[in-house]
């Protein structure tokens, strides 16, 4: 690693709105635990998310609704010690922000005080400007999140693109201005056609990150698990496989599991 990835600084809010401003793009995958987040961090990777994908990568449930705000207290921890110079952002999972502001904002400090720099909800309206407005003004930087939104994949119909339609693209922009006024720092797009993206992106002061939304936002986010080639139950369309983990991981369980049953391990060499 060089001299100058080890010396950057550390990524903020501040940090994230240059991007837009300067016209840089910037980097963003999940983790979950503390050795990825390290490893990730020294890549020089900008953000890190907490996502709430974990439900589905980590904890084997079939969607993100399967997690709650303890386990993500307990992966937020985790990630958050394995950093130095990345921005650690947490996802408030299913049902953490929806009954009322109070808990809301209670809830979002937790991951705060766990060491996320920042928290995440899904969706717009009124309920949920209001809440963007009170979590900033209570000290929690927010991102937003529009388009697909795993959440509420219920509602949607599963698992759909969204955006097809110049009024549902206008519905986008709307909300995703609205977000914007209340203070959300920056907006992830999930799943919407490449040129709503780019028109969304070119009418916001805010940077866009693009989750399956194209080459114009000005960040990209991935699933680590999908990046690394880990996670095979499901891949979407838009992520690009880096690795095989899968298959490393295979492997080197089965020549252990082989060199148990022959008495090759341990040697000589890996007893007291």
């Amino acid at each position: 690693m060089s001299t100058a990835m080890n010396t950057a600084k550390t990524v903020t809010v501040k940090t994230v709105r240059k991007f837009k401003d300067e016209g840089k793009k910037f980097s963003m995958l999940t983790a979950y635990d503390y050795s990825t987040a390290k490893y990730i961090d020294e890549a020089g990777v900008d953000m890190i998310l907490v996502g709430d994908s974990l439900a589905m990568t980590a904890l084997g449930y079939e969607s993100t609704h399967g997690v709650g705000i303890e386990e993500m207290k307990i992966f937020t921890k985790a990630v958050a010690r394995g950093v130095k110079r990345t921005m650690v952002i947490a996802d408030m999972p299913f049902l953490s922000y929806h009954t009322d502001i109070p808990t809301a904002i209670k809830n979002g400090g937790e991951l705060i005080r766990c060491g996320a720099k920042g928290v995440k909800i899904e969706g717009g309206g009124e309920y949920i400007n209001e809440l963007v407005k009170r979590l900033t003004e209570s000290g929690i930087p927010v991102v937003g999140h529009l388009g697909f939104t795993p959440q509420f994949m219920h509602t949607l119909g599963g698992y759909r693109v969204q955006g097809k339609t110049d009024e549902a693209v206008e519905q986008i922009l709307t909300s995703a201005k609205a977000l914007e006024k209340a203070g959300a720092f920056a907006l992830v797009l999930e799943m919407v056609p490449e040129q709503c993206a780019k028109y969304i992106t070119e009418n916001l002061q805010i940077p866009t990150i693009s989750c399956g939304a194209g080459r114009f936002c000005t960040g990209q986010v991935l699933v680590c698990d999908d990046v690394f080639g880990k996670y095979s139950d499901m891949t979407p369309k838009f992520a690009r496989k880096y690795g095989d983990m899968k298959s490393f991981i295979i492997d080197c369980a089965k020549r252990f599991d082989a060199d148990v049953k022959s008495g090759a391990f341990p040697s000589a060499n890996e007893v007291f």
